[in-house]
């Protein structure tokens, strides 16, 4: 079991959160990505908003599908959703899996020569160990050792890669810099037969990072307009019910009412109209007993207010009426929420949509909840 190859970190991780007594079911996203295998289409990106459970999926998907799996006996998956599927003993723990979080650095990083390398030289390894019969030779490129190995065994890999996009949100890194990582994940991944499932998630979407044709093989998924997937990420109000059962048996001081969470924690909706609540502000609240804002406060949500700063004539009116709690009409398209020019109140409505610090619905937007309320509010006290 390698660094980023058949790791046993994801399944270990997945296993940790189905403990959870506040453990939500979504195993169903995986039964959506089986008949992508090995076909055109399968490189999938899905974009959500931080703290909309990301993270937990990538590792559900790389320890469904990897062999690393840490159990002696049986699967942690069978007794989920995804173990109703016809096709869930076929694709069950058959895959060599590379799993790779991009928000992690080597220990000291300054540069990106530092930081690419770590994942290069760490999958090389990988793969020397995977593969000792071959003469896999580190100098190559990674993937013509990848293309040899696949010419020498007719191996394919699943990858799933977490937090693609935090490259764009690391100070040290230059423009140049991210166009450089732009064309490695295109040399690694475009038209790669070794590809047998190309899994990746971020916040906002591919297009708005990389012109032209460098990762145009992706079909993209975000929360605001795309049906597929769009119940995999956020807890559904049925689901909530469901853990407020959970913290009715289990809490022995109930200080939290079931209106409390749709007060605090709903308003965000799927392209197909559903309501969405916050996973982790939900789960923290019933493990804390507690209401209040759980999204940290560093970060991109502190990039979008700084446009908002910056553009405060544009949207000024317009931030009294929703912190009273009023819809303001507007038309939302997708916008690249890490550039310094989004200059038209449009341009800073999408973003901060796509950043699920805005709900979008009938052409009108609105501050989804009290959480996020408090953070406006808060915002509007420091300008004063």
């Amino acid at each position: 079991m390698g660094i980023f190859l058949n790791s046993s970190i994801p399944y270990a991780v997945y296993k940790e959160i189905t403990l959870d007594p506040y453990f939500v079911d979504k195993s169903s996203l995986i039964d959506g990505l089986i008949p992508a295998l090995g076909r055109r289409d399968r490189y999938i990106c899905i974009t959500r908003p931080r703290r909309f459970g990301k993270t937990v999926m990538a590792a559900m998907i790389a320890a469904f599908f990897g062999t690393a799996k840490s159990d002696t006996e049986g699967s942690l998956f069978d007794h989920l959703k995804i173990a109703e599927s016809k096709s869930y003993a076929a694709h069950l723990h058959k895959y060599p899996v590379i799993y790779i979080d991009f928000s992690r650095t080597p220990e000291t990083c300054s540069s990106y020569l530092s930081y690419i390398s770590r994942i290069i030289s760490g999958l090389k390894e990988d793969l020397q160990n995977e593969f000792p019969t071959l003469s896999v030779t580190p100098a190559k490129s990674l993937w013509d050792m990848m293309q040899f190995i696949y010419e020498k065994t007719k191996q394919r890999f699943i990858f799933v890669l977490d937090e693609w996009d935090a490259v764009f949100h690391m100070p040290f890194l230059s423009k140049k810099d991210q166009q450089e990582y732009l064309l490695f994940l295109k040399n690694l991944l475009k038209d790669q037969v070794y590809a047998q499932l190309v899994y990746m998630t971020g916040i906002l979407p591919i297009a708005k990072y990389s012109s032209g044709s460098q990762l145009n093989m992706f079909v993209e998924y975000d929360m605001a307009g795309s049906e597929k997937f769009c119940e995999s990420f956020g807890f559904l109000n049925e689901e909530v019910d469901q853990l407020y059962q959970t913290y009715l048996h289990t809490a022995s001081l109930k200080k939290l009412t079931r209106k409390d969470l749709k007060d605090w924690y709903d308003g965000y909706h799927t392209a197909t109209g559903k309501r969405l609540y916050n996973p982790r502000s939900v789960v923290l609240a019933l493990t804390d007993n507690q209401l209040r804002s759980y999204w940290t406060s560093a970060g991109p949500y502190d990039e979008i207010f700084y446009y908002i700063r910056n553009n405060i004539d544009s949207v000024r009116d317009d931030l009294v009426l929703l912190t009273s709690g009023e819809h303001v009409s507007a038309k939302i398209g997708q916008f690249a929420a890490v550039s310094m020019d989004l200059e038209t109140r449009e341009q800073i409505y999408s973003a901060m949509v796509v950043y699920g610090l805005l709900t979008y619905e009938d052409g009108e937007v609105f501050i989804p909840n009290k959480e996020l309320m408090d953070k406006y509010n808060e915002l509007l006290l420091s300008w004063r």
